[in-house]
């Protein structure tokens, strides 16, 4: 049920991934085995912060952290706080998200272990971003491209090519050129993954790019059939972001 949580989610079905991740932390509190109820909290907060529900991940992870304290796990720990560094990115708190995960990928690989980090270091690229440190996000967006490569991780290959879109848009430079051809990779992973929810992301920020362009009908025509197509989860982040810009092309 995590697992069909987190690929529900990707898929565009957020309620029925929050009822699987509800019914998945019930069931894994009941086994009451530290392992299991790790593995249910860690993707648990994963399918919150897909959703934008920071603040649902945040305690979920406090759990978690709390339980890989208590039990003295590296990896669940490890885990554990490279999620915490990508909430953190995500909220604003760059500085703390940039030390967060760096100690968490460090802590991670010394276990072994490469799953994931593609996520994680697209998320350690957009803190350093945010805090104009370009060099050192393009550095970690790099790594995170030569790891997708390396690794064949691919779930979350639109979005590391959305993040680098968004990045190439920040320096006083910006490079609009690099960040659409960024922004059309996404669209063509999430579309071959059938994964609305980047597609929603990559086509939300195409569709701002070519707004910010003058190119409002294209816009419009890009992002308005891909929120169409959801049914349920109009409460979460990104449709909401998705609705907002739609209405301003409509202006």
């Amino acid at each position: 049920m995590s697992l069909r949580s987190w690929a529900l989610c990707v898929l565009g079905f957020r309620h029925a991934a929050l009822a699987d991740i509800e019914r998945a932390l019930k069931e894994a509190r009941e086994i009451d085995q530290a392992p299991t109820l790790m593995y249910a909290l860690l993707v648990a907060s994963i399918t919150h912060v897909i959703c934008g529900n920071y603040a649902e991940a945040n305690a979920i992870i406090d759990e978690l952290i709390a339980l890989t304290d208590q039990t003295g796990s590296l990896f669940w720990g490890a885990w554990g706080m490279m999620q915490r560094g990508c909430v953190l990115a995500l909220t604003g708190k760059a500085s703390d998200a940039v030390q967060t995960i760096t100690s968490g990928i460090t802590a991670w690989r010394s276990t072994g272990s490469t799953a994931m980090i593609p996520s994680y270091l697209s998320y350690l690229a957009e803190a350093h971003a945010e805090l104009g440190q370009f060099d050192n996000a393009a550095r970690c967006i790099g790594e995170a491209m030569t790891a997708l490569e390396t690794t064949k991780e691919r779930w979350h290959e639109a979005e590391v090519n959305r993040i680098a879109g968004e990045i190439a848009l920040l320096p006083p430079e910006s490079d609009m050129a690099k960040a659409e051809a960024h922004f059309e990779r996404a669209l063509a992973v999430a579309r071959e993954q059938q994964a609305k929810s980047w597609e929603l992301r990559a086509a939300t920020s195409m569709a701002r790019l070519w707004r910010d362009q003058g190119k409002h009908e294209q816009a419009r025509d890009l992002l308005a059939p891909v929120y169409g197509w959801f049914s349920e989860g109009f409460d979460t982040l990104d449709l909401k972001e998705a609705k907002t810009l739609l209405d301003t092309l409509a202006a």
